[in-house]
């Protein structure tokens, strides 16, 4: 586990973009929940981290063709992304985000 940012920095309700041993990862905070998903659409290769977030739905939105990836399986909810993206652990230790990327 890494420790990739503090939660109180964390907007509530949005995505921030963080690297993670290399790999590009979208943190999504929604109350006291952090999630971590991979950060790059599977169908337009574009930052999801720049989308929109739906809270009661837990989908972050690929800003540029609306597809709605789950962030608790990272499965698109909404075409036209048909593949997952991938997601990771996260652990909250001490106010610190833990996210584990795993090769």
């Amino acid at each position: 586990m890494t420790v990739v940012a503090r939660f109180d920095d964390l907007a509530p309700g949005t995505a921030t973009r963080v690297e993670v041993d290399g790999v590009a990862v979208a943190l999504v905070r929604i109350g006291d929940d952090v999630y971590a998903i991979g950060d790059i659409c599977s169908h337009a290769n574009v930052s999801l981290s720049d989308g929109e977030v739906w809270c009661e739905q837990k989908q972050l939105e690929c800003p540029r063709h609306s597809s709605a990836f789950s962030l608790e399986t990272g499965i698109p909810e909404t075409l036209p992304a048909t593949q997952p993206v991938p997601v990771f652990a996260v652990t909250i230790v001490d106010g610190g985000v833990n996210v584990e990327v795993r090769s």
